[in-house]
């Protein structure tokens, strides 16, 4: 019985990692925007360019870029064909860290314990001494404490957390009109599978209302 019940315990917190390691999980972020974007239907051209000098230029962000452009135009907006004459000018950065280590614990013992001689202020027992109480048997970890005899399952992994930025302004005057952001954490640290998330999310219901916080829930891509 002790021996079903101590691999049960080992194998709980390995679940746990696992259904946080992002397979076939849901990608979860955090949504706020600000904004004061003009309707498409004036016409409006665009141009993404990279917000961060050391992204400029680069294969990954014209692919990125290029999932920021299809978004604006199923929206109504036209990438313009000469970028010096847009009309809008969307600025684009996205960064993610070095992660951090979290530790998971059970925080439980063996139910069961070990044998033991135990002490008992009243109840069942043999009687001892001095009127106290005293039974051999299990000892129980909720009254001496986890670990005592039983053994706490300890578990480590790092956490990453990624953010996209966009900024649009416009062209003429540079008067900004749109500034959002989108963050998640999980326990992957690839930029080509955080950033097109982090892309969906930022434009679920686009633009949304100006100053509101949102939590989006993605599903998880569908099994090849």
């Amino acid at each position: 019985m002790t021996m079903f019940r101590r691999i049960g315990m080992l194998a709980t917190p390995a679940l746990a990692l696992f259904a946080l390691s992002g397979c076939a999980t849901s990608f979860k972020a955090d949504v706020a925007r600000f904004q004061q974007l003009p309707p498409p239907s004036q016409g409006q051209t665009f141009t993404v360019v990279a917000d961060d000098t050391r992204l400029a230029g680069g294969l990954e962000f014209s692919q990125y870029a290029g999932l920021v452009s299809s978004r604006l135009s199923q929206l109504g907006y036209t990438a313009a064909s000469d970028p010096a004459k847009s009309d809008l000018v969307v600025r684009m950065r996205y960064i993610v860290d070095n992660g951090r280590e979290k530790v998971r614990s059970t925080g439980f013992g063996d139910p069961w314990g070990g044998w033991g001689y135990g002490r008992f202020g009243g109840g069942w027992g043999y009687p001892g001494f001095y009127g106290r109480r005293y039974a051999y048997g299990f000892y129980d970890p909720f009254l001496f404490g986890p670990g005592f005899g039983g053994y706490n399952d300890v578990s480590s992994y790092t956490v990453y957390t990624s953010q996209l930025e966009l900024k649009i302004d416009r062209a003429g005057d540079g008067k900004r009109v749109f500034e959002g952001t989108a963050s998640a954490q999980s326990l992957s640290n690839k930029l080509t599978y955080l950033v097109p998330n982090l892309i969906e999310a930022m434009f679920t219901n686009f633009p949304g209302q100006s100053g509101e916080n949102v939590k989006i829930t993605l599903p998880p891509e569908p099994k090849a």
